[in-house]
């Protein structure tokens, strides 16, 4: 029999935030997944540093397996063909081709965005999380053979396949944390588990150059993170439920915790998405501009920044790997802070959700905005350089305890598709930012094209936060708990009473 008095006694104690859980353990768990799908994603840029050789294509080889290769590349034996060993060919790729690989990532997930919302609310996120990372593994370990067989076409189809389901990853943390993370802990939970994508730069940009400068060359780096996603999969389908009523050890107390403050789902029937009202509110509409500019720079900051050191900076890969991804360790730690820092004034009282998520999306995007000016126009000084992207990248992490957690703030029932809503119209611009900033750079060596970049990508930063302060709210909606139909029934009686 459980005593009511420890019960309660107990939730006090989470609430004071001294109480470790298995809301943490869930955290954890998705805080690696979203580190892994991130270091698959970013790797690209630096990978295609290592495939591609520019000489190449001004001695106009004629085409090889479907794209410009090394002509002295010949595959012998078995191995050598399916690239387990050394010589690896590389490819006379434009800036336009690398641009369009990049680009293909973000075609598929964008595509797949509302689906992947759908299925996460219908369904829950552990299966779909799960086949996201066994398509990411199997998909990844086949792109170097896909690849030197089929060109750059097989590439993008590889990476489009990829996107597709990595567009599950985030509408999946979205609707677990919408069902696991109560607001005194929200801010810390979230942002714990969105670090997963500073993290994952972090490893996934040095990783990348360390492995293509090894003997494993650039097959290697998809073979490792193959491996890795596959590995992820398991522990996620045997380790994460999709509420804490389905957990088989979480205790009462935890439990009862969660649910007073999110609502209880259990034995609860799966409510149609409101679709209409999700659309006409402000506080969404706010989101989804404060996502497009967040994308489009992070875009910008992944996958270009290391073509800029290669090219302006003139940085081998293995140190444009390190140097790339340091800014984005201090990201990770300046996450805590912020993480700790919204949640602090929340609980004290000493501002309201909507301007706490204000305050911290404004640190996010204004540092970041006038930090890309500045690095227009910054010296060719590697130190300078360096110094510029580390003060962008703390900062910037701040947006995740804004624009990035307000879904669960409006409607926790409906988070995961309400992200699935603003990364898919995020994501459709951001399909488009390697395509114009492959039209922009049309020397990758000129100083004053990338300075083009750097200003369009400000810009962005510093207008979205605008609309987002202006329009952005963290009133939770009345269309989050629909009435149930048990409800209606057991409010009759008392209607009835209340005229007497």
């Amino acid at each position: 029999m459980v005593d009511n008095k420890e019960v309660s006694d107990d939730i006090l104690k989470f609430k004071d935030g001294a109480g470790w859980g298995y809301r943490h353990q869930q955290c954890i768990i998705l805080f690696f997944v979203l580190t892994i799908g991130y270091s698959m994603r970013s790797c690209m840029g630096v990978a295609l540093v290592a495939m591609t050789d520019d000489s190449i294509e001004k001695l106009n080889v004629t085409e090889f397996k479907g794209e410009n290769a090394t002509k002295e590349f010949e595959a012998e034996g078995f191995f050598n063909a399916i690239m387990l060993v050394p010589p690896y060919p590389k490819f006379g790729w434009t800036k336009k081709v690398q641009e369009t690989i990049i680009a293909s990532f973000f075609w598929g997930y964008m595509l797949l965005q509302l689906p992947a919302g759908q299925l996460a609310h219908r369904f829950g996120a552990k299966y779909l999380l799960t086949g996201a990372l066994i398509v990411n593994s199997v998909i990844s370990i086949l792109l170097p053979t896909a690849t030197y067989y089929g060109g750059w076409y097989c590439a993008v189809v590889c990476r489009l396949t990829q996107g597709l389901s990595q567009a599950c990853i985030l509408p999946g943390l979205h609707t677990t944390l919408g069902k696991w993370a109560p607001l005194h802990e929200r801010g810390r939970l979230s942002a714990f588990v969105y670090g997963g994508q500073a993290l994952g730069t972090v490893f996934g940009l040095p990783l990348t150059g360390f492995i293509s400068a090894s003997p494993m060359g650039w097959p290697g780096i998809f073979r490792f993170y193959g491996v890795v996603s596959g590995l992820m999969a398991v522990l996620v389908c045997f380790f994460v439920y999709d509420t804490p009523a389905q957990h088989l050890k979480i205790s009462a107390a935890e439990k009862e915790y969660i649910e007073n403050d999110l609502g209880s789902s259990e034995g609860k029937k799966k409510m149609p998405v409101p679709w209409l009202k999700i659309l006409s509110h402000r506080g969404v509409w706010a989101i989804i501009v404060a996502h497009i500019g967040q994308t489009w720079g992070q875009l910008v900051l992944y996958s270009e920044v290391p073509a800029y050191m290669n090219n302006i900076m003139g940085v081998n890969i293995k140190a444009n790997g390190m140097l790339t991804a340091l800014p984005f360790l201090m990201m990770w730690f300046s996450n805590f802070f912020f993480s700790w820092f919204t949640d602090w004034l929340i609980v004290n009282n000493i501002t309201s959700v909507t301007n706490t998520r204000k305050i911290a999306n404004s640190l996010g995007n204004i540092p970041a905005g006038i930090g890309l000016i500045v690095l227009a126009y910054a010296p060719n000084d590697i130190y300078v350089v360096e110094t510029i992207l580390v003060i962008i990248c703390i900062f910037k992490i701040s947006a995740h305890c804004g624009f990035q957690i307000n879904h669960i703030d409006i409607a926790p029932n409906y988070a995961g598709t309400m992200m699935s809503i603003s990364n898919f119209i995020s994501n459709m611009g951001a399909s488009l930012a390697p395509i114009v900033i492959g039209f922009i750079l049309t020397d990758v060596r000129d100083q004053y094209l990338w300075r083009q970049v750097f200003f369009l990508a400000a810009g962005l930063y510093l207008v979205t936060n605008l609309v987002y302060v202006i329009f952005g709210t963290s009133e939770k909606a009345e269309w989050n708990d629909p009435p149930q139909e048990g409800d209606v029934e057991e409010s009759k009686p008392m209607m009835t009473e209340n005229k007497k």
